[in-house]
């Protein structure tokens, strides 16, 4: 994946990149993969950065030139750099009120900003004065490098490690660990510093492998960012390499769905034991925990007051569906998804009824989704599609328009064209429990 998609960048953004571990690099990375798209990219800092670093740009020109000299380089081009000033071995770049102008005055399609230093660091911890961002910014992009995985908490491997030290009591000297980065990053005193209120945040663990125990700890390190909603995503991957983006970890929501009647069972379905003292709703709760999902919503409807007892001591949301005896699956997934905060990037769609459902299946679909490899992300076992169904926000919209006659599915199979199917070694994703005979042989299964 490339970084204008993993940043989900559009013309007119402006993007600041703070941090340490590859500001620079990420942001020539992304410029010339935007000018390569046939962009007009405009780049400067509002700090300054290495004179060997200038002779990256395919064009640099001091900002007080004439306009039309930087509107024909950009032709020229496609990507331009601005600097104020040069003095000795170091490039000094704009100051932040200039910005409003170059957006005024230059016909670029994006601005990319270097906003902060580290002395080339993997992990910075900013000073009072720092970064210095614009108020124009749309995008921040925090950056840490995993370089400093192990090395000591020193200033020879962690910019401002003192005031690292100071906030969060991890001895100087002592390596650094994983937890560690992601409290810096996700940290308004640190990571999140000084950023405008109306831009996005995608933070970038940058020098994270294809494979291997590495990715899976910046994979680690993501979940644990974005345990505040003020960061939108984190991009795990590369600057450096020829396909930079290994991954993008984003904010995913559950709704479970545990309105039904269940009048061909009977009695209430969701509440039958399953295994220990759990019942079928609260095993499921727990296997969307193992999976390491916290941010659930179960929509109830018939017998409610019960099934909400059972969950919220698990830490699950409730949502209550009051149509639930006649709008059936979709009323329950249209109150479920109103229900998601708004920092939330995906659903997970969940039947309360599957209580065969697997951790590690619904590791295999939020991968294929981090690995942008579909919108909707649909196991198959057997050329067969079953649940839990992963849909992106941005068909939320279609489901809620839904008449009271339409179904989920109308909207999922009208996108084939950004539909991922994950297939799976079992039949778990497609057998729920609608008969006392189904909950007889499903028991049965699970060695219960």
């Amino acid at each position: 994946m490339k970084l204008q998609q993993a940043f989900d960048i559009v013309r007119g953004d402006v993007i600041a990149f703070v941090g340490a571990g590859g500001k620079t690099s990420t942001m020539i990375a992304l410029a010339h993969e935007l000018a390569d798209s046939g962009w007009r990219v405009l780049a400067t800092t509002t700090t300054r950065i290495g004179l060997d670093q200038l002779e990256l740009m395919p064009a640099a020109l001091p900002v007080d030139c004439d306009r039309s000299e930087i509107s024909t380089a950009l032709s020229d081009f496609r990507f331009v750099f601005l600097y104020g000033r040069i003095q000795g071995d170091k490039v000094y770049g704009v100051s932040s009120d200039a910005i409003s102008y170059l957006l005024d005055t230059v016909d670029s399609d994006v601005l990319l900003i270097e906003a902060d230093g580290a002395r080339g660091l993997p992990l910075k911890a900013p000073k009072s004065h720092e970064p210095v961002i614009p108020d124009e910014v749309s995008l921040v992009v925090p950056i840490a490098g995993l370089s400093v995985l192990g090395q000591p908490l020193d200033e020879d491997h962690v910019y401002n490690a003192q005031a690292v030290h100071d906030r969060y009591g991890f001895g100087i000297g002592n390596r650094v660990k994983f937890p560690w980065i992601a409290q810096v990053l996700r940290d308004d005193q640190f990571g999140l510093r000084s950023i405008p209120a109306q831009a996005r945040v995608i933070a970038f663990l940058n020098q994270t492998p294809p494979n291997g125990f590495m990715r899976l700890r910046a994979r680690l390190t993501a979940h644990l960012i974005l345990r505040v909603p003020r960061v939108h995503s984190v991009v795990l991957g590369s600057a450096r390499a020829a396909d930079p983006v290994c991954e993008v970890q984003r904010h995913i929501g559950v709704v479970t769905l545990a309105a039904g009647m269940s009048q061909r069972m009977g009695r209430p379905k969701m509440l039958l034991p399953w295994e220990g003292r759990r019942t079928i709703i609260e095993h499921i709760i727990h296997q969307i925990y193992l999976a390491r999902l916290t941010n659930v919503t179960v929509v109830t409807g018939y017998y409610a007051g019960e099934i909400t007892s059972r969950v919220t001591p698990m830490g699950a949301n409730i949502a209550y569906n009051s149509d639930y005896a006649q709008g059936e699956m979709l009323s329950s997934l249209k109150v479920g998804l109103q229900a998601m905060p708004p920092h939330v990037s995906a659903a997970l769609v969940v039947l309360g009824d599957q209580p065969r459902i697997q951790p590690r299946i619904i590791n295999q679909i939020l991968l294929a989704y981090a690995e942008g490899a579909g919108d909707i992300v649909a196991p198959s076992y057997q050329m067969r599609r079953g649940h839990p169904i992963l849909i992106d926000r941005r068909y939320w919209p279609e489901i809620l328009a839904l008449p009271a006659d339409g179904a989920p599915r109308d909207v999922i199979n009208a996108h084939q064209d950004r539909i991922a199917y994950v297939n799976v070694d079992n039949d778990s994703i497609l057998v729920d429990v609608d008969t006392p005979e189904d909950y007889r042989r499903e028991r049965r299964r699970a060695g219960l």
